[in-house]
């Protein structure tokens, strides 16, 4: 197979990878989404226990109401209840905030619930904050109880919280709780919820204890979604998402524009989270009961807004009358995701589902190679991404070479194949008789040629993946480059790009002994279709491929000389084939 009809082959699938990301995932038209489930429905899911009769608690409980203030909400729990006062602020609604190094957050006193996490460190690109994982109208971490007997919201209650100032974290320190307790008047219930924070960490370890009330499941709600905070509104569409991972059956993405109709995930899960294209919302099963590390399900339903859909995660009570997780609200840094375990690197998908086996191994080894070039050399992304297309080249010369040195064999043995074709045309049994001794005999293979160009493409389409989706990318400028993840604004890597592919395929076809007029037009075609496609795309995969580029000119001048010295030797003949 001839060089150009190979490199057309690579290059129409690096089209076909990049042209098919944009028919597979087009953007969801805003409209009204059928089977919407009201929030404030009375809808009983699918065996859950009904009021007043014994309950299951296998199956989790119904999701809790949207409203802030619930009347009574343990009337029905235990028989009989008083609206409750709110205690620490004398009014219901107050906030209390958390202000650390990574994670700024902020907690109302109704349900203890969060209502807002921003990361100073990353800019939102849709307001003048920093990013904003939590919905104005989709707080996280109300709950609902379920008894034998019935089902309690309890986000609408009072809490009172200590420290009432709320906590201010300081680099270096140790780990702080936040504690919010509420008792009930007449009887003898008491909730406390305690969140526990590091300020070197974007983990909130949660402790639920309930006494005074037999309580088999805690349904846990973990929001709405994340918020949009970067440019393009069709990159987070394609990326927003809810994710499970069940403890047989492995991980699970679901986009929330295709949430319409009330879901039920069942357990076990190992956690259950919101993504963004950068960002990560996640419930974790706590650690330190063996026993019940687990999430019993999650319960999955639409809400009015396009691109949100309500997760509520169910746990089983421990003896002790406790519920214990953990929750991450930061970046999708790879290693700090591998440090949380379960698989949660793999929370982001790398390529689609039917590539991911292959992709997401090389996607793993990629990023770690990206991070400590950055951490050991201590110097910029860009830079990385410079010296990683360069050792990309230096790792696939020999599999280059190998495949140079196939090419030469069947450029020498092409005259010679078309004269048996020509002899033996009329004759399909003996041409393929001669055909294969001509391969035994001169140590060829038509796609020896093809099989190293087919190898790297795992890592091909693992660094697009990458390059597309690496929050260590977001937000960092090189040089005239304001973000490594965003396209260039002036175009010139594309340009750049273009021009640097035409070079490799000029010097690749001066070596040829004949030329194509075909192949020649798409010498100038190709390079023009791929600044056209690569513009859009991240100027950090632009840079990556245009350094590969100029770092394979050398190596390509090699070959076509090798190959020149190669077509001036003597031709085979048909006696040297034995025929």
């Amino acid at each position: 197979m001839k060089t150009e009809i190979r490199f057309l082959l690579a290059v129409v699938l690096m089209i076909g990878v990049l042209v098919i990301t944009n028919l597979m995932f087009p953007p969801v038209p805003p409209e009204e989404r059928p089977g919407y489930v009201p929030p404030d429905s009375a809808q009983v899911l699918e065996g859950a226990p009904e009021a007043g009769t014994p309950g299951d608690p296998s199956v989790p409980p119904d999701l809790p109401s949207e409203g802030l203030e619930v009347q009574d909400p343990l009337a029905g729990v235990l028989g009989q209840g008083e609206p409750e006062v709110p205690g620490a602020s004398e009014e219901a609604g107050a906030t209390v905030t958390v202000e650390g190094p990574l994670v700024d957050f902020t907690f109302s006193t109704v349900g203890a619930r969060l209502v807002s996490a921003r990361l100073p460190g990353f800019p939102s690109f849709t307001t003048d904050g920093p990013v904003q994982l939590i919905h104005p109208h989709g707080a996280a971490l109300g709950t609902t109880v379920l008894t034998q007997s019935d089902t309690a919201d309890l986000s609408g209650l009072n809490f009172l919280v200590e420290p009432a100032d709320g906590l201010r974290l300081t680099e270096g320190g140790g780990p702080r709780d936040l504690s919010f307790v509420y008792q009930h008047t007449t009887e003898p219930f008491r909730y406390e919820v305690i969140y526990t924070f590091r300020p070197d960490g974007y983990v909130i370890e949660v402790t639920n204890r309930l006494t005074g009330l037999d309580v088999d499941w805690v349904l846990t709600e973990l929001g709405h979604g994340i918020p949009f905070n970067e440019q393009k509104d069709r990159d987070e569409v394609r990326a927003a998402a809810y994710v499970i991972n069940h403890q047989q059956q492995g991980i699970r993405s679901v986009l929330l524009s295709r949430v319409d109709t009330l879901d039920i995930e069942e357990g076990p899960l190992l956690w259950t989270a919101f993504k963004s294209k950068y960002f990560l919302l996640a419930l974790l099963a706590g650690e330190d009961e063996a026993e019940e590390a687990y999430l019993g399900g999650a319960v999955v339903r639409p809400t009015m807004a396009e691109n949100q859909a309500s997760v509520a995660v169910s746990q089983a009570v421990t003896r002790d009358g406790s519920v214990r997780y953990r929750l991450y609200l930061g970046p999708q840094e790879f290693s700090r995701l591998e440090a949380l375990g379960s698989d949660m690197q793999n929370a982001n998908p790398y390529g689609w589902k039917f590539m991911r086996p292959i992709v997401r191994p090389f996607a793993g080894i990629i990023i770690k190679i990206l991070g400590f070039l950055h951490d050991k050399l201590n110097i910029g992304y860009g830079w990385v991404l410079i010296l990683f297309g360069v050792m990309m080249r230096i790792v696939l010369f020999p599999l280059n070479q190998k495949g140079m040195k196939a090419q030469m064999r069947n450029m020498a043995a092409q005259p010679l194949m078309q004269e048996i074709q020509t002899k033996y045309k009329d004759n399909p049994e003996k041409l393929q008789k001669e055909m294969m001794k001509l391969y035994k005999e001169h140590g060829f293979n038509p796609l020896a040629g093809c099989l190293p160009m087919l190898l790297p493409w795992p890592v091909l389409i693992a660094l697009f993946f990458v390059f597309q989706n690496t929050i260590e990318l977001r937000g960092v400028s090189f040089l005239w480059l304001p973000d490594l993840s965003a396209p260039d604004p002036y175009f010139i890597l594309p340009v750049f790009l273009g021009i640097s592919m035409f070079l490799l395929q000029w010097v690749s076809m001066r070596s040829m002994p004949q030329q194509n007029p075909q192949m020649k037009m798409m010498m100038y075609l190709m390079p023009i279709m791929m600044v056209v496609i690569f513009f859009q795309l991240a100027s950090g995969l632009n840079l990556y491929y245009a350094t590969a580029n100029i770092a394979t000119l050398p190596q390509q001048i090699y070959i076509a000389n090798e190959r020149k010295k190669a077509s001036a030797g003597p031709p085979l003949t048909m006696s040297d084939a034995g025929t």
